[in-house]
């Protein structure tokens, strides 16, 4: 057995006790797994904001001055998730996949992470960053695409001292994207959009059908790094615990699935979840 990480070493052995047990284990990742590569998470230890919401589909919808202002935020956002490196923990599940011991990875996250780590069967619940979406003509560019015409059609534009958010977001005063001019779409001039899941917006029924049919091959559900405290992720947990899997919830902090959880580990994810696929591996 590996050295643990800092924990309470006994709940993170049965953990990896039940991951070594299960041959069909789920991951269901959230912001906590993507922390230690500088992305920061939404929530506090007791589940409450750490900073402004994010923005709401129907008031980015709305009015340009909310597009404006989050497509402002956004160039500044997006460099920073663009240099990001997956962690311990991203490379922990992608060798777990690699071996054949992690069925499937359900993650809200939408940085990529997971993918870059290696990882391959993955469901991106939420979307990805790196993708826009014309929300008139379906057409799609990609993100890096978008970066560039919003640098050129705001030459010199920059502001100091912003503080990242795990959505690639950052906070702004009003005045500094008073001038801010956003790209339309290239083939029909409608209202382009990342296309990832905003707050007050429906996850697509096709990834939640897909994500619960995993779930139901499964024989244990570990959630590592979420709050669960808003429905697209808790729901899985309370599938799992109505069908009698058991559920291993990996956070620091609070959860809303914590009464569901067989074992809460309070831990960092990435050296638990290092920890975790050595133990496999030896």
């Amino acid at each position: 057995m590996p050295a643990m990480p800092a924990s309470d070493s006994g709940t993170l052995e049965q953990f990896i006790s039940m991951l070594q047990a299960s041959r069909r284990p789920l991951l269901l990742t959230g912001a906590g797994v993507s922390t230690e590569s500088g992305i920061p998470d939404y929530r506090d230890a007791g589940g409450g904001w750490k900073r402004r919401p994010p923005i709401q589909l129907q008031e980015f919808l709305r009015t340009e001055h909310a597009r404006r202002r989050y497509w402002a935020r956004s160039m500044l956002g997006w460099s920073m998730i663009r240099q990001a490196s997956p962690n311990s923990g991203h490379r922990a599940l992608a060798r777990l996949e690699q071996a054949g011991r992690l069925h499937w990875l359900i993650t809200q996250n939408v940085d990529g992470l997971h993918q870059r780590a290696g990882s391959r069967r993955v469901t991106d619940l939420h979307g990805r960053l790196d993708v826009v979406l014309c929300l008139d003509c379906g057409h799609r560019l990609s993100r890096d695409v978008m970066q560039s015409v919003l640098r050129e059609r705001n030459p010199g534009w920059q502001v100091d001292s912003v503080e990242l958010a795990p959505d690639g977001d950052v906070d702004l005063e009003s005045s500094a994207f008073a001038t801010f001019r956003i790209p339309d779409c290239p083939c029909c001039g409608g209202v382009l959009k990342p296309e990832v899941v905003f707050f007050g917006e429906k996850v697509p029924r096709g990834s939640v059908a897909f994500a619960f049919q995993r779930l139901d091959e499964s024989d244990l559900l570990v959630v590592a790094g979420s709050s669960l405290m808003v429905w697209s992720g808790y729901r899985f947990v309370r599938h799992a615990a109505a069908r009698g899997l058991p559920v291993v919830v990996l956070n620091q902090g609070r959860t809303r699935g914590d009464t569901e959880a067989t074992v809460k580990v309070e831990a960092c994810c990435g050296p638990a979840l290092a920890a975790a696929a050595e133990a496999m591996e030896a």
